[in-house]
């Protein structure tokens, strides 16, 4: 499938799917968005110095890398659990500018990050854990009650609507620890009912720039 490399509002890069019209970030900016959703509304709210994250779609690896850089700057322990059926190539990977963004001093870890074998936990800082699962959502069996914290980071409802079913939501639930939370970009309202029906508390917050809100949900 052919992938362009493209430049968001907030002059971060990201990554568009012409077969699919999808992008896999914000076009309003990649990077603040990353931020908002996944580190402002999830990672900080976690009162905890060790910290499980489970990541649906690697994808580029900025959320790892922004976890990463917060985990040096807040002195967190971080197990980071990603799945990816169709990892990006190197060639493309080179050309993202998150480390000049974010920190210039992770350039390393983030190469190695890419670079990393599959399906081992790799040491990629003396704070980070990293394993990668090169496997599609749907064959996945996940840990039950490991994880504090889920991003749901999967293409838009529209470009694979099989990701955002009941029964994927559901492994996600049993996935997370008692108090756990899922946070993601979407505010669906069929997505956001079958958090609930789940025995998800569901939480509508405003949404990065571009949209109007975002969801975060509380496993109770």
């Amino acid at each position: 499938m052919k992938i362009e490399y493209v430049i968001t509002d907030d002059g971060s890069s990201s990554l568009y799917l012409p077969e699919l019209d999808e992008h896999y970030h914000s076009s309003h900016g990649a990077l603040q968005e990353a931020r908002h959703v996944f580190i402002a509304n999830g990672l900080e709210g976690l009162k905890k110095n060790t910290i499980r994250v489970f990541e649906m779609g690697f994808g580029t690896g900025l959320n790892a890398l922004l976890t990463l850089d917060y985990a040096i700057k807040n002195d967190k322990q971080i197990d980071y659990h990603s799945i990816e059926a169709y990892p990006v190539d190197q060639d493309i990977v080179a050309k993202l500018n998150y480390v000049e963004l974010i920190n210039a001093d992770l350039s390393r870890q983030f190469g190695a990050m890419h670079q990393s074998e599959w399906n081992e936990r790799i040491e990629i800082e003396s704070r980070f854990l990293l394993k990668k699962i090169h496997q599609k959502i749907e064959d996945y069996s996940s840990e039950q009650n490991y994880f504090d914290i889920v991003y749901f980071d999967a293409f838009g409802f529209q470009a694979q609507i099989e990701v955002w079913d009941c029964d994927i939501l559901e492994k996600m639930y049993n996935s997370l620890v008692q108090g756990g939370m899922l946070v993601t970009y979407s505010a669906r309202g069929q997505f956001k009912r079958d958090l609930k029906s789940l025995g998800f508390e569901i939480e509508s917050l405003p949404g990065p720039p571009g949209k109007r809100e975002m969801t975060r949900a509380i496993k109770l």
